[in-house]
């Protein structure tokens, strides 16, 4: 008898993240928004995949968010995603492709996400 065993939470992650990135493809005019997640903080990059190019990042280490007391992890993504969209509006992005990177859709990817929508950011 053969036993099957489970994929590992970074082999789940993986299969979601390449299945993902067959479709986000980045441009220089709508580039991808390619979100890192760590137990701490969260990150976010605008890059364009034709150059292999990180045109903008933000984070939560960034000194206006930690200048922030008293928030949780969700309300620091979404904190995070406001600034991460006010800056690619001053670099004059206004469309981007999310790439959750393997990451459900829910809890802090998904504040991220409402937060950049919030400012403006349109996906």
């Amino acid at each position: 008898m053969i036993e099957i065993m489970a994929l590992t939470k970074r082999e789940r992650r993986y299969r979601i993240k390449k299945r993902i990135r067959k479709r986000a493809f980045g441009t220089a005019e709508k580039p991808s928004m390619s979100v890192y997640r760590s137990n701490k903080g969260v990150y976010v990059q605008f890059i364009d995949d034709l150059e292999g190019r990180t045109l903008m990042a933000a984070s939560s280490q960034e000194k206006t968010i930690q200048e922030k007391e008293n928030l949780n992890k969700s309300q620091m993504a979404e904190a995070v995603g406001e600034l991460a969209a006010k800056k690619a509006l001053e670099k004059g992005i206004e469309q981007v492709l999310f790439d959750r990177n393997g990451y459900l859709y829910h809890g802090r990817v998904k504040a991220l996400a409402e937060g950049a929508r919030k400012g403006g950011l349109k996906f």
